[in-house]
C-alpha cells in the first residue's frame, strides 16, 4: 500500500479540534518541524485543529515549532517532562494567565506511558514521584516493601513525527538521537504521519534497520532538507 502524501499540508488535513496530538522530538532532535508549522498554516487560515492537548518532551523554545503553536493559541494543555527551556516565553506567558492547562510528567514516565499504550498495557506501577506533588490523588502500592505509583497509558488521537528515511509502506528509520521518542508515539497513536528526509521505494530498506514497520504509520510525506529547530532558534527566526 502506497502511503505518501503529496505535501505537507495534505499531511496534515485530518487533524481534528479537540484532539490529542502527540509530537516526536526531544528539544529539536527528531522534531518534525515542517509538519509542525502546516498545521500551524492550516489553523490561521481555517481556525482549525484548535483545543489541542499536546503531548511532547517540552513545552516549546523560541517562536517556532511547539512554541509557535502554543502562541497562535491552538493548544490548550501540555503533556511534557520540561515546560521550561532557553527560551520558554510563549508557555510561560500563557501558563501564568491562566491560558492553558499543564501536565508534568517525569519524562521515563512519559515515555513508559506512551509506550504502555503501544503495547495495549493499560496502566503500570513506577516509584516515580512517590512523595511528590505529582502522585497526589494516584494510587499507591507496596511492593517488596516499596511504594510504588499507578499509572495510566498515554494515548493519543494523532502522531506527527520526524525519521531520515522512510519507504512508500511507511517503514521508517531514525537519524541518531533523533529516534527519542517518535517510535514510541507511532505505535500510541490512532493516525501516524511521518516527514522524512528521505523517501524511497519499498525493499529500498534493509528489513533489519527497519525501527518503525510501516503497519503503525499512515502517511509519508517528504521533506528532503528539513530545519533544525535549535539553528532556526539561533537565528533568531520566528514562525508567524
Amino acid at each position: 500500500m502506497n502511503k505518501t502524501v503529496p505535501n505537507l499540508a495534505d499531511a496534515v488535513a485530518n487533524i481534528a479540534d479537540n484532539s490529542v496530538l502527540m509530537i516526536g522530538g526531544f528539544g529539536g532532535s527528531g522534531a518534525p518541524i515542517e509538519l509542525i508549522h502546516a498545521l500551524i498554516d492550516r489553523f490561521k487560515a481555517t481556525g482549525s485543529p484548535a483545543n489541542l492537548t499536546v503531548v511532547n518532551n517540552n513545552a516549546g523554545n523560541g517562536k517556532i515549532g511547539i512554541a509557535a503553536m502554543i502562541e497562535a493559541g491552538m493548544v490548550a494543555k501540555m503533556v511534557c517532562s520540561f515546560p521550561r527551556s532557553s527560551d520558554p516565553k510563549a508557555f510561560t506567558e500563557r501558563y501564568l494567565a491562566g491560558e492553558i492547562e499543564l501536565d508534568l510528567v517525569p519524562q521515563g514516565t512519559l515515555a513508559e506511558r506512551i509506550r504502555a499504550a503501544g503495547a495495549g498495557i493499560p496502566a503500570f506501577f513506577t516509584p516515580t514521584s512517590y512523595g511528590t506533588d505529582l502522585a497526589k490523588g494516584k494510587q499507591i502500592q507496596e511492593f517488596d516493601g516499596k511504594p510504588y505509583v499507578l499509572e495510566r497509558w498515554l494515548k493519543a488521537d494523532f502522531a506527527i513525527v520526524k525519521a531520515e528515511l522512510g519507504d512508500t509502506h511507511g517503514n521508517l528509520t531514525y537519524r541518531l538521537a533523533g529516534r527519542n521518542f517518535n517510535p514510541l508515539m507511532c505505535m500510541a497513536a490512532d493516525n501516524v504521519v511521518a516527514q522524512v528526509s528521505h523517501l524511497v521505494e519499498p525493499g529500498g530498506i534493509d528489513p533489519e534497520q527497519v525501527i518503525t514497520p510501516g503497519l503503525f504509520v499512515d502517511g509519508v510525506v517528504s521533506v528532503p532538507n528539513p530545519k533544525q529547530e535549535e539553528a532556526m532558534n539561533r537565528a533568531g527566526e520566528e514562525y508567524a
